[in-house]
């Protein structure tokens, strides 16, 4: 797995071309097809756009991410590129523009190398949930690589491109970079642009990426950040410069650790990873505080009537009527029935439904205003944490990966792989999961550090620090 940095030094010492890397990238892609990461490769777009991207190091012009080759979560809009989601209900969808991160990256001289397979509108913990068929895990093909944006992990641990993008609603960025050993970032809400990610629920959706090193991360962040007149919802601040901060050293630290209690449900492997990073931090000056997070019980819950809530809306605008797939009726209500009946997968259909259920007439106080009370909650208790640590340090999962079909029939415990990921989402924090080992069954263990809102920079700083501290 080569991270970009090195590749863009090599690159510049004429030891290589972007042309070398595409072709690379792309024989890789087939050969390991077997994966069923990516859904749409986009050959000939990636090979003109490496062309231009050798003239621009030969003229000694390269941009930020100039050779970079990038895979794209497929419920991120590309022009011209199918867009599926992961759904039947958007088989053969093709959108009229660019996602606001795509012109970003394009323009800073990334290369799209295609789309990659994920849970049907990032609705899934595992990749099994994708009309298009399972995405495996590069080291066991026994083992779910993570969701929902399994394949966009595994076009980085499989050595099928040097970055990827994904989206993480409740962790699913973080969880499937734990589960396969790589980095994941889920920025600050409203750092990077929503504008062309198909929303599942608007007020947790965030795009971030996948990649293996902390440098490639932070270029990323550089080039997607700032605001966008095309998203209400992105932060007036200007883009960050995370790269160029790496280096710089924070003093006194204090890192947030959790009670014993709160690792309940947690497996040995990832208990003993926990202590034994804590000792490391502990040992190499970092300040260690153990904190208290209100209200873990009801992470779960409350992101879940409020995702589903949020789901249940932004769905309704596929009907058969518009655009995607259409079901065999053609009469009134019929063609409703029919589309969203055929079109939808058995998770979405469940969340759609629990969605409405907690909006309905009689329901909605009970249940979704209650969880718009308790998500204040949560951010107010971080809030108070981050009054007294710099970062949070948790675990990302509660185990390594599982095995296919080991939850996929029991929802509640499918959705417990979320449990220290969710709150993120909740507080619209920076969250970032980074390797630290494997388990006992040889699957890989990730760890998860926490900041303040827009403490983004930051956060990437320390992080790069303590998987050097870890590695």
């Amino acid at each position: 797995m080569t991270s970009y940095s090195l590749f863009r030094q090599n690159v510049q010492q004429n030891q290589t071309t972007c042309e070398l890397a595409v072709e690379y990238y792309l024989q890789s892609i087939e050969q390991r097809s077997d994966l069923n990461a990516f859904l749409t490769v986009n050959t000939d777009d990636a090979r003109q756009s490496a062309k231009e991207a050798d003239v621009r190091f030969k003229d000694d012009t390269p941009r930020p991410l100039e050779g970079m080759v990038v895979a794209i979560k497929d419920n991120i809009s590309t022009k011209g590129l199918t867009t599926t989601c992961g759904s039947k209900m958007l088989q053969n969808f093709k959108p009229v523009y660019n996602a606001t991160v795509i012109e970003r990256i394009r323009n800073a001289g990334g290369i799209i190398i295609g789309k990659t397979n994920c849970d049907e509108f990032a609705m899934g913990s595992s990749n099994e949930n994708s009309a298009y068929g399972n995405v495996l895990h590069p080291i066991n093909n026994e083992y779910v690589p993570g969701g929902s944006s399994g394949g966009s992990a595994v076009a980085v641990a499989g050595g099928l491109a040097h970055t990827s993008l994904g989206s993480d609603t409740g962790g699913s960025i973080r969880q499937p970079a734990a589960f396969c050993g790589i980095i994941g970032f889920k920025p600050t809400y409203g750092r990077i642009s929503r504008y062309g990610l198909v929303a599942f629920a608007s007020s947790l959706d965030q795009i971030g990426p996948f990649a293996n090193s902390i440098e490639d991360t932070a270029l990323l962040l550089d080039t997607m950040s700032g605001h966008d007149p095309l998203d209400s919802t992105t932060a007036n601040l200007p883009p960050t410069q995370s790269f160029y901060a790496l280096h710089h050293h924070d003093d006194n630290v204090t890192v947030g650790v959790l009670p014993d209690e709160m690792l309940e449900g947690c497996n040995e492997d990832v208990i003993s990873a926990y202590h034994n990073c804590i000792q490391k931090l502990r040992t190499s000056g970092y300040s260690i505080t153990t904190v208290e997070i209100p209200g873990k019980s009801a992470w779960i819950p409350t992101y879940y009537i409020l995702a589903t809530a949020e789901a249940s809306a932004n769905l309704s605008r596929f009907d058969g009527i518009r655009y995607g797939f259409r079901g065999p009726e053609n009469e009134g209500m019929d063609v409703f029935t029919s589309t969203r009946s055929l079109g939808f997968g058995p998770e979405v259909k469940r969340r759609i439904m629990l969605g409405t259920y907690v909006l309905s007439s009689g329901y909605y106080d009970a249940y979704y205003k209650k969880g718009q009370q308790a998500r204040r909650l949560v951010h107010n208790g971080y809030k108070e944490i981050f009054a007294a640590c710099d970062v949070l340090f948790l675990p990302t999962t509660p185990s390594t990966a599982f095995k296919f079909g080991e939850k996929s029939k029991d929802p509640v415990s499918m959705y417990l792989s979320d449990l220290y990921t969710v709150s993120a989402n909740l507080a619209g924090i920076p969250a970032i999961s980074i390797p630290v080992g494997n388990g006992a069954n040889s699957m890989p263990l990730g760890m998860q550090l926490q900041a303040a809102e827009f403490e983004d920079e930051k956060l990437l700083r320390i992080a790069k620090h303590t998987m050097d501290l870890f590695a």
